[in-house]
């Protein structure tokens, strides 16, 4: 959504990704317009790729060269090809912006390592964001950059796409709906505390859960021991285009997360008019009005004292759906975050620019250990750089030329003159 709107306001936007089984490698288009390279990398758990370094360098390269980019946004802490592609962006003089979406910790083995990759990664990022003042906060700490290059732009939703229900809902019953990936950080675990317990408090209460994990083995034990097979619903993994049908069966949404940086979810479920109640971590309390959102502990009474709320607030007729609605639209929409990701863009541009000595001691400043070891991998990647410069010059590229470039405008145009569509779009080459 952010990539169609910037289309629209008149930036060229493509994106690289990795492959997507069983065949979709190569280039692809989107609506409206929107070209994508599938690199030839495949994934293994939760869609990731392994690292590759310098195996992706010539791919990227010759993309970045060939389609003449200015800017390259990475996004997600995790993802190896964003890391790398802001690794590989400095050696083309290609300013970087980073989007932080999660938080971490600092004590675990995981998070440090992780903390000091990205560390050596926005050593020399030119601009970041983050989707709250949370976040921010979080982003700056782990990865020691300066608190001036980073900048807070909270997700969007299609607001028309999570509509409230047209049909009323039954007021003989008041239905929860969870929709969470099943696993520990989601706050599985107090789930499964709270919901029989809620379930003994008020007879005419039901839960709905969507989602799947690890923790699902849990709640259907839970389920199956208090005998509330008729009261607890399990919908197992739900595709997104279906999040609003199921959304649209309950009154309230509940969130049991312990980390949480933003929280699209929260935001669909207040969109498609539930009233909802989460705890209280991270970005969370940034996300919606205090009169829409109810905030309880991450412990098992003070969820269930936020849930009996809750469900009395909306017994009683005190939540309005469709005002609530209408407020999301007010608050979240991309167009807004396409004009401030516009100026974080802008910043970027201005930053000052750096040289190859300026980066290597800014890398080596990152620890005894880790220093050199990423000087060294920065120092093969210029080599190897080097090498595909001299290999593959620049003349031999096939640039794609503007008056080819297939803008909105031009698609629109193309669709008019042809009555055609994506599906038999030629190539350019």
């Amino acid at each position: 959504m952010l990539s169609s709107e910037l289309l629209r306001r008149g930036h060229k936007v493509i994106i690289i990704t990795h492959s997507h089984p069983p065949d979709r490698v190569g280039i692809r288009w989107l609506l409206p317009g929107l070209k994508v390279y599938h690199i030839p990398f495949k994934t293994i758990a939760s869609s990731a790729t392994l690292p590759n370094f310098f195996t992706f360098l010539p791919y990227f390269r010759t993309i970045i060269l060939r389609e003449q980019i200015g800017i390259i946004h990475a996004h997600a802490s995790l993802s190896s090809l964003g890391h790398e592609g802001i690794l590989h962006a400095h050696h083309l003089g290609v300013r970087t912006v980073f989007t932080d979406h999660s938080l971490f910790g600092f004590e675990d083995a995981a998070s440090i390592l992780t903390n000091k990759l990205l560390e050596a990664t926005l050593a020399n990022v030119d601009g970041v964001i983050c989707v709250s003042h949370t976040g921010r906060e979080n982003t700056v700490l782990r990865s020691c950059i300066p608190p001036s290059i980073a900048h807070v732009i909270p997700n969007a939703l299609v607001v028309d796409q999570f509509k409230p229900s047209d049909k009323p809902l039954p007021t003989e019953t008041i239905t929860i709906v969870v929709i969470s990936r099943l696993a520990y950080r989601k706050g599985i675990d107090l789930l499964v505390a709270t919901a029989p317990r809620i379930c003994d408090m008020f007879p005419n209460v039901r839960f709905v859960v969507g989602g799947d994990g690890p923790k699902l083995i849990d709640l259907l034990q839970m389920r199956d021991k208090h005998l509330l097979q008729d009261r607890i619903i399990l919908r197992g993994p739900i595709r997104h285009s279906d999040v609003r049908e199921i959304l649209t069966e309950g009154s309230i949404f509940l969130n049991t997360s312990l980390t949480e940086s933003f929280g699209i979810a929260i935001l669909e479920a207040a969109c498609a008019g539930l009233y909802v109640v989460s705890t209280r971590v991270g970005g969370v309390p940034e996300v919606l009005p205090e009169d829409m959102i109810s905030f309880a502990l991450p412990s098992e009474d003070d969820v269930v004292r936020a849930l009996s709320e809750a469900i009395r607030r909306v017994g009683d007729g005190l939540h309005n759906p469709w005002r609530a609605h209408e407020r999301i639209r007010s608050f979240y929409n991309w167009k807004n975050v396409a004009e401030r990701t516009e100026r974080v863009y802008a910043f970027a541009m201005n930053a000052e620019e750096r040289d190859l000595w300026t980066r290597i001691k800014r890398t080596h400043a990152l620890g005894v250990f880790a220093g050199p070891i990423f000087v060294v991998i920065l120092i093969v990647d210029i080599c190897f750089f080097a090498i595909l410069e001299w290999f593959i010059p620049r003349k031999d590229i096939d640039y794609v030329l503007p008056e080819y470039d297939w803008s909105q405008e031009r698609y629109e145009d193309y669709v008019k003159r042809t009555g055609s569509n994506l599906e038999n779009r030629p190539e350019t080459d």
